[in-house]
């Protein structure tokens, strides 16, 4: 394995547990509307994706009817409301503070709004861990490539890995010219990871760490 000298976290399904609560802010969204709600987490995880745009059209959402802007404002309203009942996964704190005490930089890289990012991570604890919080400049979550490209350009001595939870982050780090593993965990299907470009599938934070520093 590589001597990484950073390491870049997706936020939400790879530090937040909150796939729960994003299938009962989603569902507010769908009762709102008249669309059938999601019953379980791996229908979650089966329409869940990136660009989020499309995500919404799985659900059922015409834009013609609701245009996607208006949605994707109810539904942070909604997310703003529910994410208090989650939390940090129980091993991350654990895994931040030893890749402290390596002198491991720690990023986030996550299709959130900064602000709003900047407030969760406050929020639960852990900003002190990290090095830089790197979000999107709007609620629309549309890409985070772009942000990641811009780093890494500026970051030519880094040797970066990726932690997150989706094939968007596989295709991320891929976009960097970075390793990355990917956590089974959050918002999609281990199977459907297991086809993205990536190290390793992991069921946790500490397993990733395990396969990295190994």
């Amino acid at each position: 394995m590589k001597a990484y000298t950073h390491i870049i976290w997706d936020f939400n399904g790879t530090i937040l547990d909150d796939v729960q609560v994003s299938i009962e802010s989603a569902n507010r969204l769908l009762r709102s509307h008249g669309l059938p709600v999601i019953h379980t987490v791996e229908a979650y995880r089966e329409k869940f994706g990136f660009p989020i745009i499309d995500y919404y059209r799985r659900m059922g959402f015409d834009f013609e009817v609701t245009p996607y802007d208006e949605l994707a404002v109810e539904w942070v309203a909604y997310y703003l409301e529910e994410k208090k009942k989650a939390s940090v996964f129980e091993d991350v704190p654990t895994v931040l503070q030893r890749l402290r005490e390596k002198g491991i930089a720690q990023i986030i890289l996550s299709a959130t709004e900064t602000g709003m990012l900047e407030g969760q991570v406050r929020e639960l604890g852990i900003r002190d861990y990290f090095d830089t919080l790197l979000g999107l400049s709007n609620i629309h979550a549309y890409s985070k490539e772009e942000i990641g490209r811009d780093w890494i350009a500026t970051h030519p001595e880094a040797v970066p890995l990726m932690i997150g939870d989706t094939d968007h982050d596989a295709k991320v780090a891929d976009a960097m010219g970075i390793d990355c593993i990917l956590l089974a965990c959050g918002h999609q299907q281990r199977a459907h990871l297991e086809k993205c470009k990536c190290l390793f599938v992991a069921d946790s934070a500490t397993e990733a760490m395990k396969h990295a520093f190994s």
